[in-house]
């Protein structure tokens, strides 16, 4: 790692508060009363019930949605055994993805305790507490041990990741793969390389699904596990059997499965080539396979390839399993999972990938026709089917298998009740950076001499969701790159709108044609055309550039006047707007107009809340939008209610299959069962609002600025909608997150824009 990126790295652990997670109350807390029904006295209510009946702890504590994810750190991905206290970075970010996918709480545990007998004994006495445990990185063979004996002794779903993940993604490939070319599972001939807790857990799977144990062998450092081999633990004798092989060259001979789960560029072209026809390759050591997708595409035309990598096709991704599996287990309160539920979640993986895919994974992933074939054989990770496919699946097998004691009794209710888990702000940030990705723009940064700017750039250049182009004095731009080790970035174009005077020439020839019948003269075009945000935004207007951002050290006004007199609106908007997307933990929310217009009119209200629901259908959300006002339906008098209701009027006719209402308040706006309780008529009462179009700037301003100061929501923008070109500006002072965030929608909108060439 870059000494840059680790440093990045370490930052981002540090700063602020340190670590990745926090204990947020879900309950008020602000008065005497709310500490006394919380704590003492009142809080003995609930103890007494719970002393009455112990399942009454799922009614009224957290333990229903606590997941502990344990580990000793004796086995951490990559870096081996490095103890207790370095593992707690990992778990805190097992804890996050348990959080971000499937809404589900977690304490993370490092236990000092390397004796299985001790690990199991504190874990044993943890129950109580939590309504889970994930095991995580612990070595083998005591991770085998542990996970049987808490299995065995424990009343609540106990699951070690390692081994169990990684079998439920593969076992998913494995069947569509397989149906792709043909071949029985009983017919298969499988090979595994690893005998770890991955590989185990894998070659259990795939014979409790069906493959045959004489056609299933295991590979380790030494070579095949044979009944010949008297160096075997108990796990590996599990896996011996009464084969000739000795080498993994021999062995794949005929072979129609490779699964991989060792280290990187241990298999060869050779060795795919002696595979049986349509053979199936599953290389998974990270971060380097054990052939590369590329090598083994060029192998052979007939195969099937899958990867642990995300730039390959048919990525194995735990993270497509265990949050979802944990999901249905807890809302079942599952005393086990079991062989039946995570068969039930393989199967429900490798069927979701058979279905067809929704658009707003194709958008992601930049692919107009993702469909089940050799090269989507998984679903990806970001599909928001998954939450309810899985965990529905785990739920009824944990039902069926007599391991449930609250079986769900309304399917739809609880299908609902998981998607609406799915709210959260961070997979709309996800999402967008992966539609960057699958086609990165070239965007030009106006303040790149500015070390913020340059650490963005950084970002994007290695995260792949932009070209950046350097727009900044060239001295000052290679000394900060040199003084904060920025080396990956030092091949991006710099370009100096002081120091390039041919250029300069032509975007002011260019901003002289568009403004010359607008008072300017071809000497004011050449002097204002060295002001980098007039120079960028001509790159952008040249073609030269997808993309501007600019706006972290300079006023507002300032950029945006640039954008306007070089760049201008669409020939079919009378006025731009400026569009805030807030990011909240029930999804993404747009407000318009926050920054340019102080008091529009009716028409241009409409016209605003056009472009706004424009700007959502082309991130793939439906438009909902809500007039807001301080009246509800004509409940107060005044020229701002009706200029709202009035711009409804004007919107239906724009659009009649616009979902929108107003004017109406925001608290009825942003509460739906407040609105469904008292305005049951309004098309918002079953229609959560994302979109909120203010009456004035006043109003629009104070509402983003007051969300995010009070951190109820991270703010991305302002985003310009009308403009002609897709350009864009940063608030004063943004951190390298922001920019970072600002260039990934820069981007998508130089992919999506109506005037863009892409």
């Amino acid at each position: 790692m870059a000494k840059s990126k680790k440093k990045d790295v370490l930052d981002y652990h540090y700063e602020g508060r340190p670590g990745k997670i926090e204990v947020v109350p879900t309950k008020p807390s602000n008065s005497q009363r709310d500490l006394s029904i919380a704590y003492s006295p009142g809080v003995a209510e609930p103890c007494k019930e719970i002393h009455a009946n112990k399942e009454d702890v799922f009614k009224y504590t957290a333990k229903g949605n606590l997941v502990a994810v344990i580990s000793n750190g004796t086995a951490v991905l990559g870096l081996g055994d490095i103890g207790p206290e370095a593992s707690k970075p990992v778990m805190e970010g097992k804890g996050v993805l348990f959080k971000i996918f499937a809404d589900i709480d977690v304490f993370d545990l490092e236990l000092d305790a390397t004796d299985p007998e001790k690990f199991v004994e504190i874990v044993k006495a943890l129950e109580p507490t939590f309504g889970g445990i994930n095991l995580e990185d612990i070595k083998a063979p005591d991770c085998f041990y542990i996970e049987e004996r808490l299995k065995t002794e424990m009343d609540i779903p106990v699951m070690h990741d390692d081994q169990h993940g990684t079998a439920i993604i593969t076992a998913a490939a494995l069947f569509n793969a397989a149906s792709l070319v043909n071949k029985k599972l009983s017919e298969l001939k499988v090979v595994f390389n690893g005998a770890g807790a991955s590989a185990s857990s894998c070659a259990k799977l795939f014979l409790a699904s069906g493959v045959k144990p004489e056609n299933l062998l295991m590979a380790d450092s030494k070579g095949i596990i044979t009944t010949r081999r008297e160096d075997l633990n108990e796990s590996k004798k599990f896996f011996a059997r009464d084969t000739p092989h000795n080498t993994l060259k021999e062995a794949l001979k005929g072979a129609d499965v490779f699964v991989g789960l060792s280290v990187g560029g241990i298999l060869s072209e050779e060795m795919v080539k002696s595979m049986a026809a349509d053979p199936i390759v599953f290389a998974l050591a990270n971060p380097d396979p054990e052939i590369s997708y590329s090598k083994a595409m060029a192998s052979r035309p007939d195969i099937i390839m899958a990867t642990g990598r995300s730039d390959n096709p048919n990525q194995v991704n735990n993270v497509l399993g265990f949050p979802y599996i944990f999901r249905g287990a807890l809302d079942v309160r599952a005393r086990k999972i079991n062989e039946e539920m995570k068969l039930a979640a393989a199967k429900a993986i490798a069927e979701l990938a058979k279905e067809n895919v929704p658009e707003i994974v194709n958008l992601a992933y930049n692919d107009a026709n993702l469909q089940f074939g050799r090269d989507y054989i998984i679903p990806k990770p970001f599909d928001p089917r998954l939450i309810y496919k899985v965990a529905m699946a785990v739920a009824k097998a944990a039902m069926e298998s007599g391991v449930a004691t609250k079986p769900i009794e309304n399917w739809e209710d609880y299908k609902e009740e998981l998607l609406n888990r799915l709210g959260r702000d961070d997979k709309f940030i996800r999402l967008a950076q992966e539609k960057a990705k699958r086609n990165p723009q070239r965007v030009v940064l106006a303040e790149a001499d500015n070390l913020k700017t340059l650490k963005a750039a950084q970002i994007a250049v290695d995260e792949g969701i932009a070209k950046p182009i350097l727009l900044g004095n060239r001295e000052r731009i290679l000394a900060l790159i040199e003084e904060n080790n920025l080396e990956d970035i030092s091949h991006l174009p710099i370009i100096d709108a002081y120091a390039d005077t041919e250029k300069a020439e032509v975007y002011a020839q260019l901003f002289y044609k568009k403004r010359q019948r607008k008072g300017i003269t071809l000497f004011d075009a050449r002097k204002k055309i060295r002001d980098r945000n007039y120079f960028g935004t001509a790159m952008v207007e040249a073609g030269d550039a997808d993309a501007f951002v600019s706006g972290l050290t300079r006023k507002y006004k300032e950029v945006v006047k640039p954008i306007f007199e070089v760049i201008g609106t669409r020939s079919d908007v009378r006025k731009a707007a400026g569009l805030y997307i807030m990011l909240t933990k029930k999804g993404p929310v747009f407000f318009t107009d926050t920054t340019i217009n102080e008091n529009p009119t009716a028409q241009e209200i409409a016209e605003m809340a056009y472009q706004t629901a424009q700007v959502i259908k082309r991130i793939n959300l439906k438009p909902k939008l809500a007039l807001v006002s301080y009246s509800n339906f004509g409940s107060a008098s005044g020229e701002e209610p009706r200029k709202m209701a009035k711009a409804r009027e004007l919107l239906k006719e724009m659009d009649p299959s616009l979902i929108v209402d107003g004017e109406m308040q925001a608290n009825f706006a942003a509460n739906n069962e407040l609105l469904r309780e008292t305005f049951p008529f309004s098309e918002l009462a079953h229609n959560r609002p994302n979109g909120f179009i203010f009456p004035n700037l006043s109003a629009g301003n104070i509402a983003y600025k007051l969300l995010q100061s009070f951190g109820s929501a991270e703010a991305i923008g302002p985003f310009l909608i009308g403009v002609n070109k897709p350009a864009h500006v940063l608030q004063i002072g943004s951190s390298v997150r922001e920019i970072v965030n600002m260039i990934t929608l820069a981007s998508v909108d130089a992919q999506t824009s109506p005037n863009s060439q892409n």
